[in-house]
């Protein structure tokens, strides 16, 4: 449970139907298994204690006891245990027939949850055997089966952790979730963090696949986990196949998903402090209201009509066996990745389509250094120009050599704008840095953060000036890395017009310029694209060695790799984890590439830079949001510049 981690599990036991001997041994088994893993919720089919395919055998007294003495002799074996688990059983209440879900613990059947919606269309027959549930309780007696210290409550309940309060657990049955108002939308209301649904959904041609993405939008529109839990093997083949499709998913995202026609149990973890954070920061979440236990009064299925109990868990840290991507920015999948670069292209280009034709600019201006912000930033340019049926020499490419230039650099950033046609200018800025080095009384000799920034701020004057005398806007460069770290000098680079850039990390700048690179058609463009995916990103303002060749200056070698400060902005930044829990991740997925010290002094470096950097976020240029971070004073990242990083600091150490 540490850091908002549970293990939870859909587990999909053979059974037989009506057999209800062979059917508890395989559900203990099961949960045996689940035990060894370390799994707190587990969740088996929907009337698995019986088999869902029974038919008219439901209207037999002797099945029916016989799975009420099965689900109190599973609720035993839980007695040295704080697993909470949920199976499928027929109940017998208020003189009707119901489809339950028995959630067990400690040893006791804790409450039977009903259906809410019973299918009696095409193959499914249910409204024959069962009731709908319609807001009615009843306590459901079991001591002539063996549970004699707890009279078990049959209505709808969530299931509060009171360890972990960000945990709340609600139950809902197959068809629950496929209606138009599914019965786990009142359950989020309620507070329910977890959806578990108990279900058996026959397997027809493509509805695994609309299944998977009803779970997946379910658990993304409540912003909950979902495990669905379905039927597999051993439900009769008399008129239906049964796939045990298990599915478990985090707000949108699968975390885990069954082989079709496999039995067994799916396991991974879900982050109940990650789901708390984006419900608080969703101002439209409705909030659960306070419980007056003792009212029934507001209707069926109303969020106060929910009964909430409580169940307790063991701390401990839980074993992380879900996937945590090194670039959560970038999609693993090569046709995803394709399409967003696409889509990011697109959204950049008429982002900057739109503000050229409102400022009416006659061109577009900027700084062209031969590193891959600037390149991605010309291509976007040529784009809105293109949608804009405007000639490419209406952009104004400069590159601005000075002490650190390389050949290589400044020959790539010629053959980049030739090939793309658009207007080329050299202004060499040396003499005029060295004159204000003259001015200033600054020493050449002297390579501090003068000397540095002297060139960039003079790069970023000779831009505006060129742009007052083309009647063109300036273009910045500088991305989400660089922003989130305070990597670009105060109204030097920093600086611009527009920034097409400002929300694309520096990970993901790499994929763009290469899927840009790999569609183009012309040869001596994607040559020089390739080139330029190869150089080593450096700001060139120290100089080279004498032969103008190589690199004195490289950024990751200054300020850390790139794809550790992407990993930390998203984690830390977008979700708001704990430093600490950041490290955890990160030496999780970052396992045998960066030693646990390397993560930590540079995990140190992305804190202390970020809230210091601050006052160069407060005053950003306008830029369009591309992605689910950007750091924008007027949009998504509203921080004062005075913040202390000393509480981050010390959480990275405890």
């Amino acid at each position: 449970m540490k850091d908002g981690f549970i293990k939870v599990a859909a587990c999909t036991p053979e059974i037989q139907v009506a057999d209800v001997d062979f059917n508890v041994d395989k559900i203990i088994s099961q949960l045996e298994k689940c035990r060894e893993e370390g799994v707190k919720v587990a969740v088996f089919p929907e009337l698995c204690i019986t088999g869902y395919t029974c038919q008219d055998l439901f209207f037999q007294n002797a099945l029916l006891d016989k799975a009420m003495e099965g689900v109190v002799k599973i609720a035993k074996t839980t007695a040295d245990s704080d697993m909470l688990v949920a199976v499928g059983v027929p109940v017998r209440a208020n003189g009707k027939l119901y489809n339950c879900a028995a959630v067990i613990q400690g040893g006791e059947v804790r409450a039977f949850i009903p259906k809410t919606h019973l299918p009696n269309y095409n193959e499914f027959y249910e409204a024959r055997h069962f009731a709908p549930y319609r807001g009615e309780c009843a306590a459901i007696d079991l001591r002539e089966y063996g549970q004699l210290e707890f009279i078990p409550p049959m209505e709808q309940t969530v299931f509060v952790c009171e360890e972990i309060p960000e945990l709340v657990v609600g139950f809902e049955l197959c068809e629950d979730l496929w209606v138009a108002d599914p019965v786990s939308n009142y359950l989020a209301k309620a507070g329910a963090t977890l959806i578990c649904n108990l279900s058996a959904s026959d397997e027809v041609i493509g509805k695994d696949s609309y299944r998977r993405q009803l779970v997946s939008n379910q658990s993304a529109r409540l912003v909950a986990g979902y495990i669905y839990c379905s039927a597999g093997d051993g439900e009769s083949t008399q008129d239906m196949v049964f796939s045990g499709h298990n599915i478990i998913a985090e707000n949108g995202s699968i975390l885990a998903e069954s082989r079709l026609f496999e039995n067994g149990i799916t396991i991974s973890e879900i982050d109940f402090k990650k789901l708390a954070f984006e419900r608080r920061k969703i101002s439209t979440y409705p909030a659960s209201a306070e419980w007056d236990y003792s009212s029934k009064d507001s209707g069926f299925l109303d969020k106060d009509n929910i009964s909430r109990e409580r169940f307790f868990l063991e701390m401990g840290e839980t074993a992380l066996t879900r996937k945590f991507a090194k670039t959560p920015f970038i999609p693993s999948n090569q046709a995803e990745r394709n399409e967003r670069c696409h889509l990011i292209l697109q959204m950049q280009s008429h982002g900057l389509m739109k503000r050229i034709a409102h400022t009416h600019s006659k061109t577009v201006v900027i700084g062209i250094s031969g590193g891959l912000d600037s390149t991605l930033a010309l291509l976007v340019c040529v784009m809105a120009m293109d949608l804009l049926k405007r000639p490419h020499t209406d952009i104004v490419a400069v590159t601005m050599p000075c002490f650190g230039t390389t050949k290589r650099t400044r020959s790539n950033a010629e053959i980049l704008c030739d090939a793309l046609g658009v207007t080329f200018r050299e202004v060499d800025i040396s003499k005029a840095v060295l004159q204000h080095f003259e001015d200033i009384g600054h020493d050449y000799n002297d390579h501090s953060v003068v000397f540095e920034n002297g060139q960039a701020r003079e790069r970023t004057k000779v831009l505006m000036n060129i742009a007052n005398q083309v009647s063109g806007m300036v273009v910045g460069t500088g991305d989400l890395s660089e922003l989130a770290l305070g990597w670009a000098t105060y109204n030097g680079d920093h600086m611009s017009m527009y920034g097409v850039n400002a929300s694309i990390p520096k990970t993901l700048v790499r994929h763009i310029v290469q899927y840009y690179g790999d569609t183009c058609t012309s040869d001596t463009l994607r040559d020089v694209l390739y080139d330029i995916l190869d150089t080593p990103v450096s700001p060139e303002l120290l100089p080279t060695d004498e032969s103008g060749t190589e690199m004195t200056q490289k950024t990751e070698d200054l300020v850390g790799p790139y794809e550790l400060h992407d990993f930390f902005l998203y984690y830390g930044i977008r979700w708001g984890f704990e430093p600490s829990k950041v490290k955890r991740l990160a030496k999780y997925a970052f396992e045998g590439d960066y030693p646990d010290e390397v993560i930590d002094k540079w995990l140190k470096t992305f804190y202390r830079r970020f809230f210091s950097q601050q006052f160069k976020r407060s005053c950003l240029p306008d830029g369009a949001k591309i992605g689910s971070v950007t750091l924008s004073p007027r949009g998504d990242w509203r921080m004062p510049s005075d913040a202390v990083a000393k509480l981050w600091l010390e959480d990275i150490d405890k």
